[in-house]
């Protein structure tokens, strides 16, 4: 079974699950606490993009990883960032409003920064071990329409017209948003367990970095705007949190890239994001421990 036909499903639930839980207050945030909001998506949607292009120059990534690499920092934040976020005693509004908007951005920041980075790589890189890379941006476009502004209209208008009904089916598919991303991850990475292994030395170390180096720049930002440990802690999960399973669809679909290959970015993005962040609330739980202890 082509493992798209899975991928596809998963995306489009935990989209509309995003619209379930929409309110016109998530994008009010932006009026309302202007300098969180601007330091959580520049970290986000500009930064975080720009630190992966730069890792996969740097370590001359093949043609496929190096889009795929770039491909994964574009995605907006990840729909289990919202959990983490609470379970890390984070400002989960704020998180929220970032997803929301981070998800609606990126519909239209994400081609643009794809289709320059496709563009570079074509140039700068003459011979490719997994053949041309190339963007059809349209249908792109249309394919971030149907699986991401559509299910996100379709959750809007359940809860508007059916609100017990929303409360209800977001309670559910907001437990299951984490476990199916780690499931999705998984069957990748058992089909391509191989390229996977074969690159896990200079792959792997790309995107440990890029998490990391993620981390540790939205703390800096934080700190340079003297933002407060709550706030702080929200905009670090949010810039390290990436919607995984958006990536894995673009690299896979046969609309798109068409590129399995292009999806191991993503699949070990999201299993280190995972570990990262964890070890990082983990931490942060501890140390709040110790504080109130002593």
């Amino acid at each position: 079974m082509n493992p798209i036909f899975i991928v596809l499903p998963i995306l489009t639930i935990l989209t509309y699950s995003l619209g379930l839980t929409l309110k016109l207050d998530d994008f009010r945030m932006l009026i309302k606490r202007p300098l969180p909001m601007f330091i959580g998506l520049l970290g986000q949607l500009v930064v975080l993009p720009a630190i992966a292009f730069a890792i996969a120059y740097t370590f001359n990534l093949e043609a496929v990883f190096f889009v795929g690499l770039v491909l994964i920092a574009c995605c907006p934040g990840g729909s289990s960032s919202n959990i983490f976020s609470y379970i890390a005693k984070g400002d989960v509004a704020l998180s929220v409003s970032m997803t929301a908007v981070s998800s609606i951005v990126t519909l239209f920041t994400l081609p643009l920064i794809m289709a320059y980075c496709v563009d570079y790589v074509s140039v700068s890189q003459n011979a490719e071990i997994f053949g041309t890379v190339k963007l059809p941006i349209g249908n792109l476009l249309i394919q971030n329409v149907v699986l991401m502004l559509i299910p996100i209209i379709l959750g809007v208008l359940t809860q508007y017209f059916f609100k017990n009904a929303a409360v209800k089916i977001s309670k559910v598919l907001s437990k299951a948003a984490f476990p199916a991303l780690i499931l999705l991850a998984t069957i990748f990475f058992i089909k391509h367990y191989h390229n996977i292994a074969n690159h896990l030395d200079k792959l792997g170390l790309c995107v440990l970095a890029l998490v990391l180096i993620a981390v540790a720049v939205s703390t800096l930002m934080s700190m340079l705007f003297k933002q407060n440990t709550t706030i702080k802690r929200t905009i670090v999960i949010e810039v390290a949190m990436q919607n995984a399973a958006q990536a894995i669809a673009i690299a896979s679909s046969p609309f798109v890239f068409n590129s399995e290959i292009m999806t191991i970015p993503a699949i070990l993005y999201a299993l280190v994001m995972n570990v990262v962040l964890l070890a990082y609330v983990g931490s942060l739980l501890k140390f709040s421990k110790q504080e109130q202890l002593a």
